[in-house]
């Protein structure tokens, strides 16, 4: 599991930076305010004011903790989207402190 971004929590949302090889980007994910359906998402991610992707609360299975499932797109990713989990940064006590870890679909 590869950690591309780190964030913050910031109120009921989150703030940091996803970082890739050829990508760094300030991000912030905010909960929707516009949530009216079930399988509408939970969090916009933006960056630099542009939505580039979207969050949903999960829960998992193994050890029943929440968690938030992201979907980013954006040109710079190519034709694909990338998927990755909130989950705790490693080495960290602070418990605001997330990783944003990839989860390849292939």
């Amino acid at each position: 599991m590869a950690a591309i971004g780190y964030v913050t929590r910031e109120g009921n949302g989150f703030k940091g930076q996803l970082r890739t090889l050829s990508i760094r980007a300030e991000i912030e994910i905010t909960p929707n305010p516009r949530k009216s359906a079930g399988t509408q998402p939970d969090y916009r991610v933006t960056s630099g004011g542009v939505e580039v992707g979207a969050g949903w609360l999960r829960r998992s299975e193994t050890s029943g903790n929440d968690y938030v499932s992201l979907s980013l797109a954006a040109p710079e990713f190519g034709p694909r989207r990338l998927y990755a989990n909130l989950g705790r940064a490693a080495g960290q006590d602070d418990e605001d402190s997330f990783a944003i870890i990839w989860n390849p679909v292939d």
